[in-house]
């Protein structure tokens, strides 16, 4: 590290040297919105030199030994957080992920960023306090914005995480055919398989396999996420290639590896030789079976698929005694080691993707697991630098939902915390502090239709 700093000192003078412009920042914030305040502290402390794909590397880059540090900087930064569409939000209006908020805040607060070898070329980028008031200003004000109807407790209003609704409205009919159409086995080609297959309500929406087995038997390459508080991801399945409920419905019908519908004209005519249902979805949908409608009752059902009410959901809506002394420390370790900040908002997931193994090659440790898809949202974009980004899983029900990870490869939740705390936050949790963060994780089964969501053997 010393040597490191050695040499971002020896770039430092470099650059003063050439007539560099540095990074500029004045302690004097202009008059403006929240919104606007924290954007120009954004924007002048140089996040986007590192957090950005469209960044450029600074002329220092090219020379030798420190443009290594740079561009592994830059790597290490783009891996970490894109600020690029938090930018654009605040400039649009739109509004700000949980997840992105706590990793600003986390930035910020934890004086991480902007790191002593960018601060030492860029000797102007530190962000006074004054500015960090500023950001987390606007991070309270998004913050409200985001739990507004989560029925949060004013004591815990600007936590990284809240409750969920106990209801997002639905069309009852919509719901009814839904369901029927979730338990279908007429959606795949040969009658075997159904939505429940891999997502059984009554195993709290998994198949507890590290793979699920489509049709013919056949083994799919990635695990299966619980179906259950889906309506809460930013995206749909891992690679995020899906945008809606409704979308996402639509992809395992024509998928050849799990349900093999082969056409939607073919899963219409396997649908309607049930003559009663049929008549009952022509009620709602009085063209038929067509693939937009089966898919918008399906999504109806599933946004129904929600758990409100867990024991933290209560501690967080003001019932103090909801959660032990062992939850609660469970839950501050929790944020202490930074898993809150990709973990956010009502999901505790399910809003950016991350790259797994930030701190440690968690491939190059795990080996070959079998025919595993590795890719993440590579497989979608077909951008190399998002291989090995995945959508952050829900934590909701976490303790029912084993085994873990994209790959299936861990069976164990304690050992599923060990593994984050090594390759994502590199840091190490005594076997105490892991027992206290796994009685966190097990008070966010909740409940749904009235009952605590259980795994029926």
């Amino acid at each position: 590290m010393k040597k490191k700093i050695i040499i971002a000192f020896c770039v430092a003078v470099a650059a003063w040297a050439a007539g560099y412009v540095i990074v500029g920042n004045s302690s004097d914030i202009p008059e403006g919105s929240t919104s606007q305040k924290a954007l120009y502290v954004l924007e002048e402390a140089g996040c986007v030199m590192c957090h950005s794909k469209n960044a450029k590397p600074p002329f220092y880059a090219n020379f030798p030994i420190a443009g290594s540090l740079v561009k592994a900087d830059m790597q290490m930064g783009l891996r970490s957080y894109d600020i690029t569409d938090t930018v654009g939000a605040i400039k649009t209006g739109a509004k700000v992920s949980s997840t992105d908020l706590a990793k600003i805040e986390y930035a910020v607060d934890d004086g991480a960023m902007p790191p002593l070898r960018f601060k030492i070329v860029h000797w102007k980028s530190n962000i006074s306090a004054a500015e960090r008031k500023a950001v987390a200003n606007w991070i309270v004000a998004e913050r409200a914005k985001l739990n507004a109807s989560s029925g949060i407790s004013k004591d815990f209003s600007n936590e990284p995480v809240w409750p969920i609704p106990r209801s997002l409205g639905a069309d009852a009919a919509k719901v009814k055919l839904g369901s029927i159409l979730y338990h279908h086995t007429a959606l795949s080609g040969d009658g075997t398989v159904s939505c429940a297959t891999c997502h059984p309500l009554d195993k709290a929406g998994v198949d507890a396999l590290q793979t699920s087995t489509g049709i013919r038997k056949q083994k799919g390459d990635i695990n299966a996420p619980t179906v259950f508080n889906a309506a809460f991801n930013a995206k749909q399945f891992w690679d995020g290639r899906e945008d809606t409920l409704e979308q996402q419905a639509g992809g395992p019908p024509m998928n050849p590896v799990e349900m093999d519908g082969v056409s939607w004209e073919k899963i219409a005519k396997r649908l309607e030789a049930d003559s009663a249902f049929s008549a009952e979805f022509k009620k709602v949908y009085p063209d038929g079976f067509t693939q937009k409608n089966i898919t918008d009752a399906i999504a109806a059902f599933e946004r129904t698929l929600i758990t409100p009410d867990s024991p933290f959901d209560r501690y967080l809506k003001g019932d103090k005694g909801a959660l032990t002394q062992e939850e609660l420390k469970g839950y501050e370790l929790f944020k202490q080691a930074n898993c809150a900040v990709c973990h956010s908002g009502e999901n505790l997931g399910g809003q950016t993707f991350e790259y797994m193994g930030l701190r440690r090659d968690y491939f190059k440790d795990r080996g070959n697991v079998g025919k595993i898809n590795d890719k993440g949202r590579y497989s979608h974009t077909k951008d190399e630098r998002d291989m090995h980004k995945f959508k952050t899983p829900t934590l909701r029900n976490v303790a029912l939902t084993a085994p873990y990870f994209h790959d299936g490869s861990t069976q164990s939740l304690r050992q599923a915390v060990e593994i984050m705390a090594k390759y994502q936050r590199g840091v190490s949790l005594s076997d105490a502090e892991i027992d206290y963060v796994v009685k966190f994780l097990e008070s966010l089964t909740g409940e749904y239709n009235g009952k605590k969501l259980e795994v029926k053997k």
